[in-house]
Formats: structure tokens, sequence, C-alpha cells
């Protein structure tokens, strides 16, 4: 940056004054809160993050210095909630991501679920659907829940990305069809009245659980791969599907 561009030292002084006075609102904010979602705290947070923001990049641009502080998610933050206080209707948006790691896991389960689904489908040698990935996914989509897929994504071959569930309120349902093409695009973030949000951005703060949620899953032998293409008949299938179900029910 070439000095006629660099903010005055006056400049960087008023940012600092700017933060102090923000991080007393903020305080003052959080000392007279109403509630856990006080649309107040809201506005002195986001005052404060913009605050410390400029003061970070004026300091930057003149001292070639940073603040040793952040304030996260001062984007991303959620506006003040204006919703219903007593809603008539929810709704709850939900995206998951997977990576597909292994390929012939996933296609020996949709195959497993379609020789049951097709009564000795299994002599035919799987030329439906479940032949492909895309189709596969279709299948097992098809077949169970999301929440399931969820628990047991590693038996589906699946690796788990971010993710994130927004619960939004309402004072009546949807009408049936409106909403299905965009679900999130509609979605008015004053009525959000809480999210949930899973990133590899937050591995940090989440490896403590992550140990003993692989100790569960290593607890259960996996049943299905490759080598099970072609082996089984439709009453075979059909009876580790349900083992399958029973073992996910238990845990």
């Amino acid at each position: 940056m070439s000095d006629a561009a660099q903010p005055t030292a006056a400049e960087v002084r008023a940012a600092a004054e700017a933060v102090k006075t923000a991080l007393d609102r903020h305080l003052a904010a959080v000392e007279r809160r109403s509630g856990e979602d006080d649309p107040a705290v809201y506005e002195a947070f986001n005052e404060l993050a913009a605050a410390a923001e400029e003061y970070d990049e004026l300091l930057y641009d003149r001292y070639d210095e940073v603040t040793p502080f952040e304030i996260p998610g001062s984007d991303d933050a959620l506006p003040p909630y204006t919703g219903p206080e007593e809603p008539n209707a929810l709704s709850v948006l939900i995206r998951r991501d997977y990576a597909v790691v292994e390929p012939q896991r996933l296609l020996a389960q949709a195959q497993r679920v379609e020789a049951v689904e097709e009564s000795g489908a299994v002599t035919a040698g799987f030329d439906a659907a479940s032949g492909t990935v895309h189709g596969a996914l279709g299948v097992l989509f098809g077949e169970f829940e999301p929440d399931e897929i969820a628990s047991r994504h590693k038996e589906f071959g699946l690796e788990e990305g971010d993710s994130t569930l927004w619960v939004t309120a309402s004072d009546e349902p949807a009408d049936p069809g409106e909403w299905l093409e965009a679900p999130f695009d509609q979605t008015d973030t004053h009525q959000v009245v809480c999210r949930f949000d899973v990133s590899a951005v937050f591995d940090d703060d989440a490896d403590d659980g992550i140990d003993d949620l692989d100790d569960i899953e290593d607890e259960v032998p996996d049943t299905v791969g490759p080598e099970l293409e072609g082996t089984l008949d439709a009453t075979e299938a059909e009876a580790d599907i349900e083992d399958l179900r029973s073992r996910n029910a238990d845990r």
C-alpha cells in the first residue's frame, strides 16, 4: 500500500476508541439481556465485530500489526428473531455433505436392498438401478431415512462432510410443494429459531467426541463388502438387512 493510501495515526486511534465504545455497549446489552435470543445482544455483538474488524484492518495498514483477538461469525450470525412468539408450525432444513470413499461398499448395500425388493433379483445379476453409483444412491436414500444413513454412513461407503440444520418458525404451515425446489433460498432468516453447523472448520472443537464415536462404530463388524456381490438369495439378503437395522436400533 502506498503512503498516500495509508490511514493516518488519528484514524487508527479513532478506530481503537470505537472498539472500546462497542465493547462497553456489548457488555451493557449482555447485562440487560431479556432472554437467550435478545435482539439487543445480537445487534451489539455485530457492532463490536464490525468495529474490531475495522480497527484490525487500519492497524495493519498503518503499522503492519494485527490484534491478538478475533470475533468469529460476524458475517454469518443470525439476525434478531422476529418470528411468532408461539409458532404454530416449524420447518427443519437439513443439508449433509458426504464423500463416496468406497463405491463397491455402496453398490453392495444397494444391491442387497434391491435383492429383497425385487424378489429374486440376485440371479438377474443386479442390472437394475444399483449397478451404478448414482443409481445405488437413489436406492439407498429411497430405502433408508436420512438420519439412518447419517448414523451408518461408513456401512454405505460414505464419509461425512459439512452439515447444517436450521429450525424456522411460522404462524401457518407452508403450502404443499411451494418450497421444494429451493428449500433454503426462501427461508426468512429472521424466523430461524436456532441453527446448528458441523464443519471441518471446527475440527479442533469436535475432536473430543470423535474417538468415542469411532469406538462405538468399531464394535459393529462390517458385514457388507464387494465380496458379497451375487452371493445371496433374496431370503438371506432380507435377513441381513433386518439384522443391520436391529443392531442400529440398539446403538
